[in-house]
């Protein structure tokens, strides 16, 4: 089956530590791959909806794996290419009793040397909906000028676009590009810290005024998510979660609010379902939360609002309650 959405990017092998404590301490760790767009790959995958993920690996053990896992999680890599010179990018997890910290090894990998030449691959050419992110935009001058020619107009693909802000990337890059790429798309996500950090203002008629480009700009906050459409506004408050790890719950919402959409479901129904992802992810250790299964979804998408509100999501199930 042909791809539906092909997610570019780096994607990197991860260390995850066997217990929690300083690097130097931890006696061992634990494979596995992590990367803002593979995570939406994944996602979608888990959800039903055909994915890819389309980068650079290193000829390398990494590399390998990276393929492997991301194959093993439902994900086309038929796009995805291995560079002979540059290593697999790198980070590695350190966790504390303030909460987990990254250590990100890229310089000069393998994923940063993407480039307009990807724009040849057949399953990228092919794909309906493709998804990028602003990390991209902030590997390298080649991997910003792929990102700029998959959001030129005119084209025959819907591009969301994540801004998934990290400042240490911009540190020697010019941040201000990030808004006429983010206008350029069709599909915006992106949190109220970062965009008051990147864009200024975290309103969502601000926001509408400096995006008037895409059809549908979503703002997420830590408990609520907001879809600013052409036709209006539609916010919907996010379950209760017990959380055990935080990181990874933005591309698991990225990955159920686009299949929402591409299943055609209501504004209301994509955020829900962009909150359910996220939830499942927000309640394991790792990046990626196996999702409700289908039942459980379709209950709680067609949910009464005080049947939503009473919903608590926790590692060992789902609980609904009226409130």
């Amino acid at each position: 089956m042909e791809p539906t959405v092909v997610c570019v990017g780096e994607t990197m092998a991860v260390l995850l530590p066997e217990r929690p404590g300083p690097l130097e301490d931890v006696p061992s760790f634990r494979h596995s791959c992590g990367g803002a767009e593979s995570n939406v790959a994944r996602g979608l995958a888990a959800l039903g909806v055909p994915a890819a993920w389309a980068g650079r690996v290193g000829a390398d053990g990494f590399g390998r794996r990276v393929l492997r896992e991301l194959a093993a999680g439902g994900v086309d890599v038929r796009a995805a290419t291995i560079d002979p010179d540059r290593p697999t990018g790198l980070y590695v997890k350190e966790t504390g009793p303030s909460g987990s910290v990254l250590h990100y090894y890229r310089d000069g990998s393998a994923g940063s040397a993407i480039g307009p030449e990807l724009l040849d691959d057949p399953t990228l050419a092919a794909a309906p909906l493709v998804h990028l992110s602003g990390i991209t935009a902030a590997l390298s001058d080649s991997a910003l000028a792929l990102t700029r020619a998959l959001l030129a107009r005119p084209r025959d693909r819907v591009v969301s676009f994540d801004l998934n802000w990290r400042p240490a990337l911009w540190r020697r890059r010019d941040p201000s590009v990030l808004r006429p790429l983010l206008d350029a798309a069709d599909i915006v996500l992106l949190g109220a810290d970062e965009a008051a950090a990147v864009l200024g203002t975290a309103e969502p008629d601000a926001l509408r005024a400096l995006l008037p480009g895409p059809s549908v700009l979503v703002l997420k906050e830590a408990h609520r998510a907001t879809a600013v459409t052409r036709d209006g506004t539609v916010t919907e408050p996010a379950p209760r979660v017990d959380v055990v790890e935080p990181i990874g719950a933005g591309d698991a919402f990225a990955a159920g609010y686009l299949a929402g959409t591409l299943r055609g479901h209501t504004p209301q129904r994509r955020l829900r379902l962009g909150h359910l992802a996220a939830a499942a992810t927000l309640v394991v250790p790792g990046d990626h939360g196996p999702p409700p299964p289908p039942h459980m979804v379709d209950a709680l998408l067609s949910a009464s609002p005080d049947a939503w509100a009473g919903t608590t999501v926790r590692a060992s199930g789902i609980v609904m309650e009226d409130s």
